[in-house]
């Protein structure tokens, strides 16, 4: 076996946590992802993993070498880097992580631009909603919507993210509009699911209206959100570049718009200033597309 390639497997197996991630990462199987941890432990005469049927974790020269895997495959990808820059030709492979709706509406177009102009570049676009650890997730950049927390990570202000109090003229004409955020309660509301943090709590909301236990309907997904209250289930809260058309065609009607939660920053992170050139030109060609927008 290719000795590098399977250090390459192994590191993903320890990033990603089992052999089935890191087998979709290479389009093998998890057979062959274990046949590539057998043939580092046979040739190096000692165990890397323990395995049960439950879990798996690092022996202490598992831990060891891993470390020395990861050093080794880093100055690999920065002296492959120093040859791309060098030739300014950037190529290889950019993993991003980010939000669904942010996503689904704003990234991915322009990731389709960048894919046009930059052949010898291909993304992998992972949109999820639960927030992620880019220190040790195999990541090169993360959107990011809200305040940020301390961290060591470089981040770039890129955008607001405005929410929206909207439904649909059907149901506002079978129930009197909200004229404050108390009214909300009497409502049916239909509230976006932040995992185990209550809405009022994630957005800040001075009502409990949209918290899952008064909720008509939750969901993770705020495009069945707006189906729902298109057909007039309820009063919706979401991002206004989610319901733009709507709302411009009368199909969606805002209300409480003077009591909206306060605009959110997106930023984009990444881990260091010393980026990859196919990084670096993917950075800045999203800020470019969306200072033009």
């Amino acid at each position: 076996m290719d000795r590098l390639k399977s250090m390459q497997v192994f590191v993903s197996v320890i990033q990603h946590g089992s052999f089935s991630h890191a087998a979709t990462e290479f389009a093998v199987t998890s057979t062959m992802i274990g046949k590539h941890i057998k043939f580092l432990e046979a040739h190096l005469g000692t165990r890397l993993i323990n395995r049960t049927t439950r879990r798996q974790s690092l022996t202490e020269t598992g831990q060891l070498y891993y470390l020395e895997c990861k050093r080794i495959l880093d100055d690999i990808a920065e002296a492959e880097n120093s040859l791309q820059t060098l030739e300014n030709m950037p190529r290889g492979k950019v993993r991003i992580n980010s939000p669904v709706t942010f996503g689904n509406i704003v990234l991915a177009p322009i990731v389709a631009d960048f894919l046009q102009q930059y052949p010898d570049i291909n993304i992998e676009l992972t949109l999820d909603n639960d927030l992620i650890d880019p220190l040790h997730e195999p990541v090169d950049v993360v959107f990011r919507i809200g305040e940020l927390a301390s961290s060591t990570l470089i981040a770039r202000k890129l955008a607001v993210y405005e929410m929206v109090f909207c439904a649909s003229p059907d149901y506002l004409a079978k129930h009197q509009a909200p004229l404050s955020l108390t009214d909300l309660i009497e409502h049916q509301c239909l509230g976006f699911s932040y995992g185990d943090i209550q809405a009022s709590l994630a957005l800040q909301l001075d009502t409990r209206a949209f918290d899952q236990q008064h909720s008509r309907l939750t969901s993770n997904s705020g495009q069945a959100l707006k189906v729902a209250a298109l057909k007039g289930a309820g009063i919706i809260l979401q991002p206004r570049l989610l319901l733009s058309g709507e709302l411009m065609r009368g199909e969606l009607i805002q209300v409480l718009g003077h009591q909206v939660p306060k605009p959110a920053p997106v930023h984009i992170m990444y881990k260091s200033k010393a980026l990859p050139l196919k990084t670096r030109v993917f950075i800045e060609f999203v800020m470019a597309a969306l200072n033009r927008s």
